[in-house]
């Protein structure tokens, strides 16, 4: 049953990576991916917590979140064990994968930055409602650039954005949104 599935999940990560080799995103996707890292999301909460007075709704928001997000995240990606694109790709050609970085870990389902981003989206977009399209449009670029540099399948991006999204709303009524 999921073998159909897992074979246009490829195909459709072939694609899109094909997409951007031939047009050489894989430096912008780079930078997308780097604003997606941890210490962002730091930077952003503590900068509002700083500056705005609906800042301490959304730190203490995406504290909660996290705390139910990064749980189930490790218990998925440690369960399912699903070998990332790239290093998927290379081990059946018997090489290493030529990455100018190092992803955490050869596990690729679900995408933990693409849930944290939308983690991010979710939260933002409750507090500031005027600014959803951005979050989620940023959240979704964090997504595409983890399949544009190789290091997940397009249902890897799916599974982080459920994840992330899902992680708000089971904390939704702690702060009444």
């Amino acid at each position: 049953m999921f073998e159909p599935i897992a074979k246009l999940d490829g195909q459709v990560f072939a694609v899109i990576n094909g997409f951007g080799n031939k047009y050489h995103l894989r430096s912008k996707a780079k930078i997308v991916s780097a604003s997606g890292d941890g210490p962002a999301y730091l930077y952003l909460c503590v900068g509002l917590l700083l500056v705005n007075q609906q800042g301490e709704q959304v730190f203490n928001s995406v504290l909660a979140a996290f705390i139910i997000e990064l749980p189930l995240y490790l218990a998925l990606k440690n369960g399912i064990r699903r070998t990332r694109p790239c290093f998927q790709q290379w081990a059946a050609e018997g090489a290493t994968p030529p990455l100018d970085f190092q992803p955490s870990d050869k596990f690729s389902l679900p995408s933990g930055h693409t849930a944290a981003a939308f983690v991010m989206a979710t939260t933002l977009a409750w507090v500031f409602p005027s600014l959803a399209w951005l979050g989620f449009g940023w959240a979704s670029l964090i997504g595409l650039s983890r399949i544009l540099l190789g290091v997940h399948y397009p249902l890897d991006i799916v599974a982080g954005a459920l994840l992330g999204v899902s992680s708000c709303y089971l904390t939704q009524p702690m702060f009444g949104q």
